[in-house]
């Protein structure tokens, strides 16, 4: 495993701890400076004076104030800052505390009433002011009450202020947000496109053994897998190929020894040999083709799905191609070359006949072959991608070859991300469908 740099040698979890703690520390001070630069609201303020001389009718109310006539109070809270409020009304009234009701909104939780300030004119009189939303009454000499309340503004100008701020601090945090944010998720999005990339070709180069320590160990952790993947590959690959090639010696030891056999036994002994021979040089070759690294480069599948149908044409095989879009793959030419060869012929050999249509669903590639041949029971359609499966008696070995050619078109078919399926058709025959990503 590559060495981790000294550089990189802080952890994940410290990083974002600090990143967190660098964010949090310059929202305060945007904060700060907005409690700094932005002036405090200054509130409408209204003397108690004004308000008794609206309550008692000397002036009509103004754009301050609603004005109306009730026959009821409004409910009086019983709080001590009313109580204060209806003692300086009813004093500037000349009238009893009885005939006057005060509600003042409750405040926020945590502060304050907004009780009534002491201030001074400008010729040196003093007087109470009151600030906030209240509601005063005052009952007139026929029984009704003279109700007075603070009209709302909604919002003002200092609540645009503060929310042009706020809009500008997120849309300067925006760009450092998204940074932080794409360099947490970078390595992530390098284990999720290294597991696809495995997925398509176990042979893919490792990753980089880089970035923060757990990010390093987890990318040296998944080297390490896909080597082990690749070494049990390549195990099975050369076992299986040692067997097939190890066969050949006492294949060809009965081989001698049938010639000495009588000639009515001989002819049925030398069939079964000629078929093991067969099935060897199949499973040798289909090792070949699996295990060989492949050389992958941008071809046009259209292209190359005709190029095999127009090789079986000349052969007098019933082979059509649909006209459509071409798509542009990278791809293993070879491999993909004889998984086509394998499905178009299985057609032609069970059927008499192929049909191939190309197209692109979900962003993938799509190559069908149809036929119009006996099908398959639905239990052996997964089973036929089985190495040496062979249904009868519908497809028997004297119509067909030594049961590898499904697997072989399965194996070129995962090798590329994708995957090789079969279906009956409603209408009768088999189809194979082949989906790869583009």
């Amino acid at each position: 495993m590559k060495a981790i740099p000294a550089r990189h040698r802080l952890p994940l979890f410290l990083r974002i701890f600090g990143v967190m703690l660098f964010a949090l520390l310059g929202a305060q001070l945007l904060d700060f400076a907005m409690l700094v630069s932005v002036p405090p609201p200054t509130p409408r303020l209204y003397p108690i004076a004004e308000v008794a001389q609206v309550l008692h009718g000397d002036v009509p109310g103004n754009g301050d104030y609603h004005v109306s006539i009730e026959w009821a109070p409004p409910p009086d809270d019983g709080q001590p800052h009313g109580e204060h409020v209806r003692q300086r009304l009813a004093e500037r009234l000349g009238a009893s505390v009885d005939d006057v009701h005060v509600v003042i909104d409750r405040p926020p939780l945590f502060m304050g009433p907004p009780r009534p300030r002491r201030y001074e004119h400008a010729h040196g009189e003093q007087g109470e002011i009151l600030f906030g939303h209240f509601t005063a009454a005052y009952r007139m000499a026929d029984g009704r009450w003279r109700v007075v309340r603070v009209r709302h503004q909604g919002i003002e100008p200092w609540h645009w202020r503060i929310l042009l701020w706020l809009l500008g601090t997120l849309v300067a945090a925006l760009p450092f947000a998204w940074l932080v944010a794409r360099h947490v998720a970078k390595p992530i999005g390098l284990f999720a496109a290294a597991a696809e990339r495995l997925g398509r070709d176990p042979r893919a180069p490792p990753l980089l053994v880089d970035g923060p320590a757990e990010v390093a160990l987890a990318a040296g952790a998944f080297n390490e897998m896909q080597a082990r993947i690749g070494r049990y590959v390549e195990d099975r690959v050369t076992m299986a190929a040692a067997m097939a090639h190890d066969l050949r010696t006492p294949l060809m030891r009965l081989a001698l020894r049938v010639e000495k056999v009588a000639p009515a036994e001989r002819s049925a002994m030398e069939t079964d040999i000629g078929e093991m021979k067969e099935m060897i040089a199949a499973a040798l070759a289909f090792v070949r083709d699996t295990g060989r690294p492949p050389r992958r480069q941008k071809l046009s599948l259209r292209a190359l799905t005709e190029s095999v149908a127009d090789g079986m044409v000349d052969m007098g095989a019933d082979v059509t191609v649909e006209p459509g879009e071409d798509l542009v793959i990278e791809a293993d030419v070879a491999g993909l070359k004889a998984m086509l060869s394998n499905l178009i012929g299985n057609a032609v050999t069970y059927a008499g006949q192929a049909r191939v249509r190309i197209a692109r669903p979900d962003g993938h590639a799509l190559i069908e072959v149809a036929d119009d041949g006996p099908g398959l029971p639905e239990a052996l359609l997964e089973r036929v991608f089985e190495p040496f499966f062979r249904a009868e008696p519908s497809r028997n070995r004297e119509t067909g070859g030594s049961g590898l050619g499904l697997a072989s078109a399965r194996a070129v078919a995962r090798a590329h991300g994708g995957d090789v399926t079969l279906f009956n058709r409603a209408g009768g025959g088999l189809l194979a469908r082949v989906l790869l990503p583009l």
